[in-house]
């Protein structure tokens, strides 16, 4: 349940209707696989259009960038389900003799598998190990078939429920900005130029809380979370004052 093109959106936000419909119709849950974050807007313009329908995300950790939609709640249905997400781990056989892993490799690797894009969630690093958010009926076969990531040869083993997984802290930092306009925060923050910045908004590449933001001129809030599509996200934290030149010092906490 991948989308690319305007074309794939529209067939996507159809699926996200009869799922919606089946979820209401036989009084059960409906899940979607993952959904990026421009599915994910998909999916709030085609719920914004039947709002009898109830859907949630998850991604399955605190954090997640790509999340599941699950059709259905408590309230209508009378019963709770989980969504259907398992957490991997993926690391060395033999940790000193490893590569340098980076996100992108480890996606590859399992991108190599065959399986949906859908079917994989967010990929969190740990030193030369990653966390990996998966559906269900596919982590046994990523566990299986899962052994090597670039020249590294590696084990991949299902979390058990109630395990403590690692608390991913963004790193915090100060820019000194000319407003708390979006634009400005992502221009400081990434080293662009003005036309560089508007340009992924004219390109909707930009996300506050989940949702598409194509107003560059929106005043972050403290609490928003903001992801840049070939960049990276970030949580903004707000302003700590004015330099001497009435300029901003702001603080952003920045996911690596």
């Amino acid at each position: 349940m991948s989308a690319e093109t305007d074309k794939d959106l529209l067939q996507l936000k159809k699926r996200f209707l009869e799922l919606a419909e089946k979820s209401y119709a036989q009084n059960i849950y409906t899940f979607t696989g993952f959904l990026s974050m421009a599915e994910q807007e998909a999916l709030f313009e085609a719920m914004q259009k039947n709002k009898s329908y109830t859907f949630s995300l998850s991604g399955g950790g605190e954090g997640c960038e790509r999340q599941m939609a699950r059709f259905g709640s408590p309230e209508e249905l009378g019963y709770e389900e989980p969504f259907p997400v398992e957490i991997l781990k993926i690391s060395p056989l033999l940790e000193k003799f490893a590569d340098n892993f980076t996100h992108r490799d480890f996606l590859g690797a399992v991108m190599n598998l065959g399986i949906d894009r859908s079917t994989v969630g967010d990929i969190f690093l740990e030193g030369k190990s990653a966390w990996l958010y998966c559906t269900q009926r596919i982590a046994p076969y990523i566990c299986e078939n899962l052994n090597k990531v670039r020249h590294t040869n590696v084990r991949c083993e299902i979390v058990e429920q109630g395990m403590e997984l690692p608390v991913r802290e963004p790193e915090k930092i100060s820019l000194i900005v000319s407003s708390e306009r979006a634009d400005a925060v992502l221009a400081k923050l990434w080293q662009l130029s003005r036309n560089q910045s508007l340009e992924l908004f004219r390109t909707k590449k930009v996300y506050v809380n989940g949702r598409l933001c194509e107003n560059n001129s929106c005043q972050l809030k403290s609490g928003d979370r903001v992801s840049a599509r070939g960049y990276g996200r970030f949580l903004y934290y707000g302003a700590l004052g004015e330099t001497r030149k009435g300029r901003l010092n702001v603080s952003a906490g920045v996911y690596r």
